[in-house]
């Protein structure tokens, strides 16, 4: 498969910016570099309302904000998880694409700001992602959401996040979780795929990038085998229907095609949306990359149905 033109655009146009791979930065280069993705997302769309929170988790506090569709509720709910490696990412880096999963989903999203590696690592970011997702089911009527029907979702390091929630939700007899929308996820950070040396270069993710990033998450590297880091690892029995979106040009895809598989080993229902020609993060991109919006289109229609499916 050709690598898509507009992708290829932006890869040419970072490289001829001179910017460098994640694990030839600092953290706080990091966190400063992915500022710039805000400017790739296009314009932001118009949602119902948007309100922000702070809620207590163990050790401190954490942000929330929450977008709530146009119409009456109480809404339908999607957690969402953003990505950055565990180590970057926050909830202005994501807003436009929180509002386009808003409209997308036909539900309110809930972005929870998660504390980030190397300062909190694994499985901080694990925790405070679950006591967000209790929080949100305990205070659903105060907020007009409607805590039956309760979604995850997370892209990259945030796919891991997500479909760990749903494994934390089942183990702690914790809030229903009705789908997973897993997209590029982190399902296996100890494994080797061929796709992390057929993609580890060039393609905006690098495999070394992905070894850094684990490497601030899991200081112990025997945490590799941790289901709740490493999901694959774990037991995905009676875990909720899952979307998984997997990219061609992506170190991460046959890790993700793993997962897919696995959940269906294990008795889930899966939807696999394979977008070949694309690179990791295209989703963040939406700006400059247009497939993007049809797979926002298509996953949105896969939540609807879900939540649809609760409510009969």
């Amino acid at each position: 498969m050709t690598l898509d033109a507009q992708a290829k655009g932006l890869l040419d146009a970072l490289t001829a910016q001179g910017m460098k791979s994640f694990e030839q930065m600092t953290v706080p280069e990091s966190r400063e570099t992915a500022q710039a993705f805000i400017g790739l997302q296009g314009d932001a769309e118009a949602v119902g309302e948007i309100s922000d929170e702070t809620i207590a988790v163990a050790g401190g506090k954490i942000p929330v904000r929450i977008y709530r569709p146009t119409g009456a509720g109480p809404h339908p709910v999607m957690m969402y998880f953003h990505g950055g490696g565990f180590v970057f990412g926050d909830l202005g880096i994501v807003d436009k694409v929180c509002r386009t999963w808003c409209n997308a989903a036909q539900a309110a999203i809930v972005s929870v700001g998660y504390r980030k590696a190397p300062e909190h690592t694994f499985p901080t970011a694990a925790e405070d992602c679950y006591a967000a997702t209790c929080w949100t089911v305990e205070n659903a009527k105060r907020l007009g959401l409607d805590g039956q029907r309760i979604a995850v979702c997370g892209d990259s390091a945030g796919g891991n996040l997500a479909t760990v929630v749903a494994m934390m939700a089942r183990d702690r007899k914790g809030p229903k979780i009705v789908y997973q929308m897993l997209v590029y996820p982190v399902t296996d950070v100890g494994g080797d795929y061929p796709s992390r040396t057929e993609n580890g270069e060039g393609y905006m993710l690098t495999s070394a990038a992905m070894k850094w990033f684990i490497g601030h998450y899991l200081p112990n590297p025997g945490d590799a085998e941790n289901a709740y880091a490493s999901p694959i690892r774990g037991n995905l029995k009676g875990l909720p229907p899952a979307t998984v979106v997997t990219a061609g040009f992506d170190p991460l895809r046959d890790e993700g095609d793993a997962y897919a598989k696995a959940l269906s080993s294990a008795g889930v229902a899966v939807e696999h949306l394979r977008n070949p020609s694309m690179i990791h993060g295209f989703m963040w991109v939406m700006g400059v990359i247009g497939h993007a919006r049809g797979v926002y289109d298509q996953a949105g229609q896969h939540l609807r149905r879900a939540f649809s499916a609760r409510t009969a």
